[in-house]
């Protein structure tokens, strides 16, 4: 049996979660995708474990606040003919709690045993809007979140 793996990416240019879903929607649009996809000069040596169900964690600001799904890699040859990796998503973004991290450049890896949970879509009592990035950083780094 196969482990999972996810990897976790800044969300460069995004300083919240809708951000990245508003931008994924124009691209599917405009390519006429069904799924979002990000270029990535690296393919994950980890593959199997990625497509047993691993997800992609963004990081906006500092702070792990959703992921997606990851469906398929594709190889991408750019106008340069350098092949690269096309990891394809399910367009669903998920809401996770948010786990502070320090900034790095491409993608790491990231067990589930690591990963933040997924936030409730149906929190008793809640109104299901995401907190302040700021408020969120001060939970977690308190470890009430």
């Amino acid at each position: 049996m196969v482990s999972t793996i996810n990897l976790v990416k800044l969300c460069v240019g995004a300083e919240k979660v809708e951000d990245l879903e508003t931008w994924q929607a124009a691209r599917m649009a405009q390519s006429g995708q069904a799924n979002p996809r990000h270029v990535t000069r690296m393919w994950p040596k980890r593959e199997e474990e990625l497509l047993a169900g691993g997800s992609l964690y963004w990081v906006f600001k500092g702070l792990v606040l959703a992921r997606q799904r990851i469906v398929r890699l594709e190889e991408v040859i750019g106008e340069d003919g350098i092949r690269r990796c096309g990891i394809v998503f399910d367009p669903r973004v998920v809401r996770t709690e948010s786990q502070p991290r320090r900034a790095f450049q491409g993608w790491r890896y990231l067990t589930p045993q690591d990963a933040p949970r997924d936030l409730s879509t149906n929190r008793a009592g809640s109104d299901d809007t995401p907190l302040p990035n700021k408020l969120a950083a001060a939970l977690a780094d308190i470890g009430i979140r």
